[in-house]
This record gives structure tokens, C-alpha cells and sequence, in this order.
């Protein structure tokens, strides 16, 4: 191969191994996140892996064709997400922080994954904007029990709107109080807790109507 073709061949390498270099660590940018914002990320670690399979199990992932999260933050559950949804489904995010929403972009090349900048209490309209319509499973990390008064009655009432009846709302938190949310939108609630996190997350399934688990 001729020098000026080996370096023409290098030269975009060299700038590649340059933004890696530079782009943040998804612990960084998690953490960044934090600083920024610490009322709507509730903690400074990303979960682990064995909560994340926790929260997960119990879904239906055959006849799910729309899955939504609330705050993925670097996709610590929006990666394993992907994983698991069929090739025809869909993943709506929401975080009000768009630096979040342009990391995943940024990171995940996946066409089934729509990043949206907005907040949690504008489901509704979010999905209806892009002719989705209803959600077989929600999940939501938000720190329900530091959000704005008013902020998490809007965010639970909206989440029962969106969700089909059988369909679940998928919840891990680090205090109870997100039960009083949404306790009055939830047929059944079924509780569960994780140890092996940082730090350790009580979870909850709410499902709409009768349980599909």
C-alpha cells in the first residue's frame, strides 16, 4: 500500500482514539449528572447488575412492544433493555437531562431507541407526538421522595394513563414513599428488595388491571 494511503487510513483512526480519550466515562457522566441535577438522579452509582436482573424478570418480553423508562441516565438498565426487547419494539427514554439523552444517542446505535429530553409527566404527550400508543411496561429509578411537591402525583397519574391494562410499572427506589404515588393508579402492587446495590433499592411492580406475571 503506498505511504500517503496508509496515512490517509490513520489519520481518521488517530481522531477516533482522540474523542475516546476525551469522551467521559460513563461513571463521570453519571456523576456529572448527580452534581447537576440531584434532585431528579437518585444516586451517584449506577445499579448493579443483579438489581437490574431483579427489576427485570418478570417481564413479558415476547408480547412487549413498548417499554419506556424514566431518568436512564448513561443506560445502566437502558443497554440490558435492548437486550431483551424483540426486533420490532420499541424503547422511548425520558430525562430532563439532555446531556443524558445526547450520551445515549452518542453511545447506543440502536434504531429501536428514542431519546427524548423531557419530563416523565409529559408521557402522555411524548408517546402520542410519535403515534406510539400505549406502554407495556414503564420503569422509573426517579427519586420519587425528593421530587418537587406535586412532581410525583403528575409523573404516577400520567404513567397509569399511558400504560395498557395488564401492563406494569416497573419502580426501584431507595425509600418507600413512592407507594403513596402509586398506590391510588395500581390494581396490584408486588414488592421486593435488593441487597447487592449501592446502595441497597426496594423494588415495586405495579400492574394495571390483572397481573401478566
Amino acid at each position: 500500500m503506498p505511504t500517503s494511503s496508509a496515512r490517509t487510513l490513520k489519520g481518521p483512526r488517530r481522531l477516533q482514539r482522540r474523542r475516546d480519550r476525551r469522551s467521559p466515562s460513563p461513571h463521570w457522566q453519571f456523576l456529572r449528572g448527580f452534581i447537576k441535577n440531584p434532585v431528579m438522579v437518585g444516586s451517584i452509582i449506577p445499579s448493579s447488575r443483579v438489581l437490574i436482573d431483579k427489576m427485570l424478570d418478570p417481564v413479558d418480553w415476547e408480547n412487549t412492544r413498548l417499554f419506556v423508562e424514566y431518568g436512564p441516565g448513561v443506560g445502566t438498565f437502558t443497554k440490558p433493555l435492548l437486550q431483551r426487547l424483540a426486533p420490532d419494539a420499541t424503547l422511548v427514554t425520558i430525562d430532563t437531562n439532555a446531556d443524558f439523552t445526547h450520551y445515549l444517542k452518542e453511545r447506543i446505535d440502536d434504531p429501536r431507541l428514542v431519546a427524548v429530553t423531557g419530563s416523565a409527566a409529559d408521557v402522555e404527550k411524548i408517546l402520542n407526538d410519535r403515534n406510539l400508543g400505549s406502554a407495556d411496561y414503564v420503569l422509573s429509578g426517579l427519586p420519587f421522595s425528593t421530587l418537587p411537591p406535586g412532581v410525583g402525583k403528575d409523573i404516577a397519574e400520567a404513567t397509569a394513563k399511558v400504560i395498557r391494562p395488564g401492563g406494569a410499572f416497573l419502580v426501584y427506589q431507595f425509600s418507600p414513599k413512592v407507594l403513596d404515588f402509586i398506590k391510588p393508579y395500581f390494581a396490584s402492587i408486588k414488592r421486593g428488595f435488593e441487597w447487592v446495590n449501592v446502595p441497597p433499592a426496594t423494588l415495586f411492580w405495579a400492574y394495571k388491571g390483572e397481573s401478566i406475571a
